[in-house]
C-alpha cells in the first residue's frame, strides 16, 4: 500500500467530496485515506482493526479532522494520536463546522496544529483546503519520525 499523505477523518460525504475535490483541483495530494468515524481514525493511525495489515510506521503527512465525528469525537482522537510519543508530531488540522469557544480552546490544549472553521462559500472552501495542502504538504517542514 502506498504512504498516505493526507488522512481525512470526516463523516459527512458532501463536505469529504468537497474536500477531495478541493485537493484534487488544486493537485495537492495522490494518496489520501478518508474514514467516517473516530473509531477508524485511531484504528488507521495505530494499525488496528480492519487497518491491522497497515505497516504503522508509514503515517500520514497530514490530518484533516473534523471534531464532530460519530463514534469517538475529534477531541479524543486528537487527543489520543498527541498523547502517543509515535504520532504526536503529525500535524493535525482541525477541519470543522463548529466555531465553539471551549472546541477552540480545548483542540489547542490537546496539540491541534491548526483550527479552521469550514467555509459555508465552495470556492472560499476551495482556496481554503488548497492553502492547508500548500502550507502543511509542500512549504512546512516536519521533523523525520
Amino acid at each position: 500500500m502506498d504512504e498516505v499523505e493526507i488522512l481525512l477523518v470526516e463523516d459527512n460525504p458532501t463536505d469529504a467530496e468537497l474536500t477531495l475535490r478541493a485537493l484534487k483541483k488544486n493537485n495537492i495530494a495522490n494518496r489520501i485515506e478518508i474514514v467516517t468515524d473516530g473509531d477508524l481514525a485511531l484504528d488507521f493511525i495505530f494499525a488496528k482493526g480492519k487497518y491491522s495489515g497497515r505497516n504503522p510506521d508509514r503515517i500520514p503527512k497530514l490530518i484533516l479532522l473534523d471534531l464532530k465525528l460519530p463514534k469517538k469525537g475529534g477531541l479524543e482522537v486528537l487527543s489520543e494520536i498527541k498523547g502517543n510519543p509515535k504520532t504526536r508530531l503529525i500535524p493535525i488540522v482541525a477541519l470543522t463546522s463548529s466555531k465553539e469557544e471551549r472546541d477552540i480552546v480545548e483542540s489547542y490544549k490537546l496539540g491541534v496544529n491548526s483550527y479552521i472553521v469550514k467555509p459555508v462559500d465552495f470556492d472560499k472552501f476551495i482556496l481554503a483546503i488548497k492553502e492547508i495542502g500548500i502550507y502543511w504538504l509542500l512549504i512546512n517542514h516536519p521533523p523525520r519520525i
